[in-house]
């Protein structure tokens, strides 16, 4: 009586000890994110609850027309140093894993080199014979979650009489023996509580597969519209990130205090990669602009150029018509000397010069327009435009120029107007307004705050804010030095004569 209270205790004890152990593991389930560590960790507690020598688990993969089960990990007490490799294998009735998955009754296996030929499955010995080992008893679950959707297969292999043993082909009768339905039961439910976290790592895969599509599309709707920016984000992103990871290696001074973990690193991959998305509010006149003037306007000028010159050839010709006539008329009245004719060689200089002046207010009108730092003679010469005019069919003058373009091509610098720098300039406010409405995880919550700052100064020149360098984020400030960067060394494309843009 006294020896079966003795056993009854002890089995008690272990009971009580393998239900905290499952509680352990579910909290360990639930709080592990990587899939790769969720499968050891499976495979580990099993094992370890099991006292068995190995076990390997599978995932079942439906992703095309030809469903397989995907070998993921692997484990081997007795050949702790063995490598392993995924591989795929097809999803038939004739492998254990594969009957298990195909028809998710669980397999428990006294000895799998005893299998009667009549079962659909067999255990393919190859796999023993190459690594000199031998299996015995097998337990082989499926891996199901609440809808009965089978996601994998856990085996195990060799549940062993003591722990600490050494399995070899020789020994392995001897020290293992066959799994109980006790554990089979036990098996099988902790099977499902680790479907459900496979699941559920798979669906936050999917979310995360999902917001990164998301993203890159954003991205090329932005460069799509630009093409001369095209890949400036996603160098911008990775030349933050570099940043960023030699930041943490930075021992001492103002930056030895700052380190980055993985999540901050996604975080700032995400703003650097959105943080121009603000530019698809931009009108695309303005985002494509590459000179002073518009392509149209300067086509607009060109012609009027040409009714310049055509107007001083018109004036000249009417004014010859008329000292002709004057002529003629004196030579009539009987008049030998010409007056007119010195008049008419002047007629003829004068035309001469206006074209040439023409000529050369065109080419400063070409030079002008270039996004080029423009020293200030030439800025000086621009206002005499201002003064040139053509005529109208109707008879009326009109300026060769409109002051609107004079202002345009007096720009000192670059080739926006301050009116078009300005709804340049807002593409950040705009971007900032579209990250705020994302419901960021708050992993992620600073996206917003990091893709505002990045064309803000240290001394406070910057924008929108004017902030200076204690309110402007150090992940906004890589970005910012990673975007001059890109915008100075990026690769001019080999368009006519179109220089490539310079927005800082």
């Amino acid at each position: 009586m006294v020896a079966q209270s003795a056993e009854f205790f002890q089995e008690l004890t272990q009971r009580t000890t393998l239900i905290e152990e499952l509680l352990d593991i579910g909290i360990a389930l639930s709080g592990t994110k990587s899939l790769g560590s969720l499968l050891n960790l499976i495979l580990t507690k099993s094992r370890e609850i099991t006292c068995s020598d190995a076990g390997s688990v599978y995932l079942v993969d439906k992703s095309d027309d030809q469903p397989k089960l995907l070998f993921k990990i692997a484990q081997n007490v007795s050949m702790p140093d063995l490598s392993f490799r995924e591989f795929a294998i097809p999803l038939t009735p004739k492998s254990l894993a594969g009957y298990v998955a195909l028809t998710g009754d669980s397999l428990n296996i006294p000895d799998a080199y005893e299998l009667s030929l009549e079962e659909p499955y067999q255990l393919d010995r190859s796999f023993d014979q190459d690594i000199h080992y031998r299996t015995r008893s097998v337990l082989v679950l499926p891996m199901q979650n609440h809808n009965g959707e089978i996601l994998g297969i856990l085996q195990l292999i060799n549940r062993k009489v003591q722990p600490e043993i050494l399995l070899t082909p020789e020994n392995t009768l001897e020290n293992t023996q066959p799994y109980t339905d006790w554990e089979e039961r036990i098996l099988r439910s902790l099977a499902s509580q680790a479907a459900v976290s496979i699941k559920r790592n798979q669906l936050q895969d999917d979310i995360e597969h999902l917001f990164e599509s998301f993203v890159r599309a954003s991205v090329q709707a932005i460069e799509q519209r630009d093409p001369c920016t095209s890949g400036h984000s996603e160098r911008v992103a990775a030349l933050t990130v570099r940043l960023a990871q030699e930041v943490n290696t930075v021992p001492t001074g103002y930056l030895g205090s700052i380190e980055f973990d993985g999540r901050q690193f996604q975080e700032i991959r995400y703003a650097a990669l959105l943080h121009d998305f603000g530019k698809i509010g931009v009108p695309e006149a303005i985002l494509r602009k590459s000179k002073k003037l518009y392509p149209e306007q300067l086509e607009i000028i060109r012609h009027r150029f040409t009714l310049a010159q055509r107007t001083a050839e018109q004036d000249c010709l009417q004014t010859k018509y008329q000292l002709l006539q004057q002529h003629i008329s004196q030579h009539l009245q009987g008049t030998t000397v010409c007056p007119h004719c010195q008049q008419l060689e002047q007629l003829d200089a004068d035309l001469e010069a206006t074209t040439t002046r023409l000529h050369y207010l065109w080419n400063l009108v070409l030079v002008a327009n270039e996004p080029q730092v423009m020293a200030e003679e030439p800025l000086a010469e621009l206002a005499e435009l201002a003064e040139l005019t053509y005529q109208e069919v109707d008879g009326q003058r009109q300026p060769v120029i409109q002051l609107e373009e004079i202002e345009q091509l007096q720009v000192h610098r670059g080739n926006l107007t301050p009116a078009e720098r300005f709804v340049m300039e807002s593409h950040v406010i705009h971007t900032y307004q579209f990250l705020n409405q994302i419901p960021w995880t708050q992993d992620l919550r600073d996206v917003p705050a990091i893709a505002y700052g990045h064309h803000e100064r240290l001394d406070g020149t910057g924008y929108p804010q004017g902030l200076k360098s204690t309110n402007v984020p150090i992940q906004a400030q890589m970005m910012a030095i990673a975007d001059v960067y890109d915008a100075l060394t990026a690769a001019i494309a080999p368009t006519s004569t179109e220089s490539r843009r310079l927005q800082p």
